[in-house]
């Protein structure tokens, strides 16, 4: 016997909701065939099997909340060893029981209580500053852990936490909408934010009969990012060590009704302007339709925001670890700039640009914030 237990997908979320099973107790199934379908804040996606076999039991229902590491089959034979990125741990049924309604029940309450109430970033706070959140009240809504509250609890002469009162007519947030609230979390935990912002002059282009403001962003980070490689880069500060990369994987922020999603253009270098608006255009359809794979959301060097298209000058931007950088541009207008032969009105583009301090000088990110602005101001 041997269980088969939820894998780590690589979004950096460990919650899902089970919406399908493709399989049921009895049946035989082969290794990589589909078993069940689970929705993560970012998208609706198939766990393969890990190996071939008769399925025992489903150990979990349709609509049920399931995490990182909880039992989802057990299977009659064939347990082998997890190899896979994308396949979870297999444990001998000794070491993993069959759940029973009283385990069950159990497993309930340990989530509601207040260790378990609390979202990575807090978990990750507590670690650092060496509180234990067994026993900490929390004052979040529904006695949730709170940053603040793993602060207070650090110092000599913290006061008890007082439980804030649940806000009336309060609604529980989407699945997305939560993977975003949990993600601003991490990055406001996990991150030295410092920020530089620019205008670029966009006189040269910008009216031109197909213009396409993003590819020439892209275009410009990456001329960025071959000015300054300390922004295209992973940071470690646990281990104070940092991961340059040769290319650029670009995560575009895409702002839809669900909430914010992040899919990645992979070596954005390699594909030309047409092979980069297909590839916007794919990964906007598979996001709307939340039907992108892991691939599509994983693990960008580096993030883009063209967030004038909706409005607004400058920004200070949210920063998820381990990237250490994201440039953000704003809304495209008309002003009174100096020329030679006087002032006149030049089309500017709003620039902002957000770092880690910690793995990036301000002279770095300079550096790249001056080569997206030459690029911009290119007239081809």
């Amino acid at each position: 016997m041997s269980i088969f237990r939820l894998p780590d997908l690589g979004e950096g979320l460990h919650e899902a909701e089970i919406v399908a099973w493709h399989v049921a107790a009895g049946d035989h199934v082969v290794a990589d065939q589909p078993l069940v379908a689970i929705e993560t804040g970012k998208a609706v996606v198939d766990v393969p099997s890990p190996q071939s076999g008769h399925i025992r039991t489903l150990l979990a229902e349709a609509g049920a909340e399931i995490t990182v590491g909880d039992a989802l089959v057990e299977f009659e034979e064939g347990a082998h060893a997890d190899t896979g990125a994308v396949v979870g741990e297999l444990a001998r049924a000794a070491e993993a029981p069959k759940p029973t309604p009283a385990l069950a029940a159990a497993r309930m309450a340990a989530r509601a209580s207040g260790a378990a109430r609390a979202m990575p970033a807090v978990r990750a706070l507590a670690r650092r500053l060496g509180v234990d959140l067994a026993g900490l009240a929390g004052s979040g809504p529904g006695g949730a852990i709170t940053l603040a509250d793993v602060e207070r609890a650090a110092q000599p002469d913290a006061p008890k936490a007082v439980p804030s009162p649940a806000l009336p007519g309060a609604e529980p947030l989407t699945r997305a909408r939560r993977a975003m609230a949990i993600n601003m979390a991490r990055a406001g935990a996990e991150v030295v934010p410092a920020s530089v912002s620019d205008e670029a002059d966009v006189e040269g282009w910008i009216g031109r009969p197909g213009a396409d403001p993003t590819i020439r962003l892209i275009r410009a980070v990456l001329a960025g990012a071959a000015a300054a490689p300390s922004l295209n880069a992973w940071f470690d500060g646990a281990r104070l060590a940092r991961v340059l990369h040769r290319q650029v994987d670009l995560g575009l922020a895409m702002e839809l009704p669900d909430g914010l999603f992040v899919p990645v253009i992979r070596d954005a270098g390699a594909r030309d302007a047409a092979g980069q608006r297909a590839e916007i255009g794919r990964l906007r359809a598979a996001v709307a339709a939340r039907s992108a794979g892991p691939e599509d959301l994983r693990a960008p060097t580096i993030t883009l925001s063209n967030f004038g298209m909706l409005g607004g000058r400058f920004a200070v931007m949210a920063l998820l670890a381990p990237q250490v950088a994201i440039l953000g541009a704003g809304r495209i207008a008309p002003r009174l700039v100096p020329t030679p032969d006087g002032p006149a009105a030049r089309r500017l583009m709003p620039l902002s640009l957000t770092f880690d301090h910690r793995a990036a000088t301000g002279g770095e990110a300079a550096a790249f914030l001056a080569a997206v602005i030459a690029d911009l101001q290119r007239p081809d």
